[in-house]
């Protein structure tokens, strides 16, 4: 049962924590707007990294048909140059593997669309490595809003007491935090660690395999009985 005495939840985002497509996401941008004037600048796309595309998209945009627009310009570019462009991290997959045979209980919390994320998990070999699976389509707030964490939670059937959120934007340390659960800064995505410092994250990892170690201190906390 997923909910079982001992059992923690370990939930991750996607993009910049376990895989690297932050490459991809810049690419997809600068094509969207190539024929713009208005456009966002690198550093304020990477600001919203992890936040749903067309709320990133909509301040560039006069209205929701030119939002539309760029959506599908976007997702077109991202659609012929994803598996080319986008890798696991290092020690992704080791540390899945390991949270797996520790018989703890995964769940992927992102706000890519369900289509993309699929097929970013099949391309990395993570298909079938989470027991539950909350994208931009499964809730109607999104990070850093606690719902999406909530909703895996619920879910998983253990306990915001009984969690972890591994995340590399302050989005995902927000909504962690809002949802009342352990927080892991993921230092190798976009964001700087004084970005990542606002939200006051629990735990800092500087690479995927600190993640048993995060755990364990996690599980020597936790109150008796």
């Amino acid at each position: 049962m997923l909910g079982a005495p001992g059992r923690f939840a370990l939930l991750f985002d996607l993009d910049g924590t376990l895989i690297d497509s932050i490459g991809l996401l810049l690419a997809c941008m600068r094509d969207a707007f190539a024929e713009r004037v208005r456009r966002p600048t690198e550093a304020e796309w990477v600001a919203g990294i992890g936040t749903p595309l067309r709320e990133q998209l909509a301040p560039w945009c006069d209205g929701v048909d030119d939002v539309e627009q760029l959506v599908g310009r976007y997702r077109d570019y991202q659609d012929r140059h994803l598996e080319a462009t986008t890798t696991a991290y290092p020690g992704v997959t080791e540390a899945i593997a390991w949270a797996r045979g520790a018989g703890h209980a995964l769940g992927l919390v992102t706000s890519k669309g369900r289509g993309m994320t699929a097929r970013s998990l099949r391309h990395v070999g993570l298909a079938d490595a989470f027991d539950t699976v909350v994208t931009v389509e499964d809730t109607v707030r999104h990070k850093p809003h606690p719902a999406p964490v909530e909703l895996a939670l619920a879910r998983l059937e253990i306990p915001c007491t009984r969690a972890l959120f591994v995340g590399d934007s302050p989005h995902d340390m927000h909504a962690g935090r809002a949802a009342r659960v352990r927080t892991a800064a993921a230092q190798w995505g976009p964001f700087t660690r004084d970005q990542l410092a606002v939200a006051a994250p629990d735990y800092w990892l500087d690479r995927m395999s600190q993640l048993p170690d995060t755990v364990a201190d996690l599980l020597r906390r936790q109150p008796a009985g």
